[in-house]
């Protein structure tokens, strides 16, 4: 990306308060906005201005100035007033993720996708770290990739969970390996269609150069090579035997690499297995020997909020899926589950067709309980198949799906939308969650 004289923040969430950071630790003239003004943000602000930033809250319109770049969280729209006038005065748009990439020393792993990819990059991350590398995983679930290049200068390889809403303002993002893990009906209330959402996921590959490497499934290899024109050594993960890379139960194989046993693994399931193929393949061609991915994966613990078990109690499992918010996640989330599931689902919608769960509901699910703006939506969508009661608030529907389980079931949260109705992020509801588990009634 260069250097810069001025560069204009946007946003003043973790991402861009690490993009400050990092640009005035390169001596660089930095003016930080935000159109919100809360106390985070203010707080944020506060420490900005002490390391010399020029910090404006509540603004609506971009602040005058001869900026060389504009920096920009992923939480601005990129179709939004505010960066259409960025764009207006001719100034460059960059993301927070790109910036750090470009101060890098080391070597890349970009991981991006619908669902799953937050577990993958940890793997990664952990597989990498086994076999000697300073690995940090990093990115749009985690820590901003500005902040890891500030803190871990001589990383020897950053694994970052890249995020359409990061990859919509990337120019030159190039990673030595790039996954997509797969491409399903999210964040269309942002991108509009499925068709311009992939688009954007291309983006990862764009920039791939003979050397590099590009991971995807079967049915996306050609249509991501086409939209991206990459030139990195293209090859297919999956379960179908024509894979480079192949999950079956038990096991992973790669065509020229042997297989490696992972019964008894979080990734050892329909769900998740092809995922696991997917990140075999990107630590084989990162370096790492194939019996330490697979020691990795059989000592992998899931992350906080994602199908994470929180306790057994009078015989029924409660699992936290309060990650899974889109219905594809969902969907996955409940064919994940080997008991009988009592589900709790809604908050704020991404999407306005839920159908697409009936049958994994019919088949599955044994009553659905209902919280947030779209209770209604989807009791619509879904009572003809399974019993749907509206709870509201999570508190109520945890106490009746407690009152309806029986020994050997699950209680499963799995929300299929946002938290921002009820919730400040999917983390908060996830602990409520666990916590509303432990009480009695």
């Amino acid at each position: 990306m260069g250097t810069f004289r001025q560069a204009m923040v946007c946003g003043l969430g973790a991402s861009g308060a690490a993009a400050a950071r990092l640009l005035r630790a390169e001596g660089v003239a930095v003016t930080a906005v935000d159109e919100r003004e809360s106390p985070e943000s203010r707080s944020r602000a506060a420490a900005l201005a002490e390391l010399g930033c020029a910090v404006a809250l509540g603004v609506s319109a971009p602040p005058a100035g001869d900026f060389d770049v504009a920096v920009v969280s992923p939480g601005l729209p990129g179709d939004g007033a505010f960066l259409a006038e960025v764009r207006r005065r001719g100034i460059p748009l960059r993301s927070e993720m790109e910036l750090g990439w470009s101060r890098s020393r080391g070597r890349t792993i970009a991981v991006t996708g619908s669902n799953g990819k937050s577990s993958v990059v940890k793997a990664l991350a952990e597989a990498l770290a086994a076999s000697g590398r300073r690995a940090v995983p990093c990115g749009n679930s985690g820590r901003p990739v500005c902040q890891v290049v500030l803190d871990v200068p001589a990383a020897d390889w950053l694994v970052i969970e890249a995020s359409s809403f990061q990859l919509e303002t990337c120019a030159d993002f190039r990673p030595d390996v790039a996954v997509l893990l797969n491409v399903l009906p999210n964040h269309l209330d942002r991108h509009g269609t499925v068709a311009a959402y992939a688009r954007l996921k291309a983006r990862t590959f764009a920039r791939q150069r003979a050397g590099d490497f590009a991971l995807t499934p079967p049915e996306w290899r050609e249509r991501f090579r086409k939209w991206s024109g990459g030139q990195g050594a293209w090859r297919t993960f999956g379960t179908e035997a024509a894979c480079d890379f192949r999950h079956a139960p038990h096991r992973l194989a790669a065509r020229d690499a042997g297989e490696i046993d992972v019964a008894g693994s979080y990734f050892d399931n329909e769900v998740l297995g092809p995922n696991a193929a997917a990140l075999f393949g990107a630590a084989l061609a990162a370096g790492v020997p194939a019996e330490t991915v697979a020691a990795g994966l059989r000592a992998f613990r899931p992350l906080p909020h994602r199908a994470e078990p929180v306790g057994e109690f009078g015989g029924v499992r409660y699992v936290d899926d309060s990650k899974a918010t889109n219905l594809s996640a969902l969907i996955a989330s409940v064919r994940m589950q080997d008991r009988p599931v009592w589900l709790i689902a809604g908050g704020r919608p991404k999407e306005s067709d839920f159908s697409a769960a009936v049958p994994v509901l019919a088949e599955r699910v044994r009553g659905a309980f209902l919280i947030g703006e779209a209770a209604a939506a989807l009791a619509a969508a879904w009572r003809a198949a399974v019993p749907c009661e509206i709870c509201g608030t999570l508190d109520r529907a945890v106490a009746a799906a407690r009152r309806a389980a029986a020994p050997g079931e699950t209680v499963l949260l799995a929300p299929a939308c946002t938290s921002y109705d009820q919730f400040r992020a999917y983390g908060e509801r996830g602990d409520a969650f666990r916590h509303f588990a432990r009480e009695k009634d």
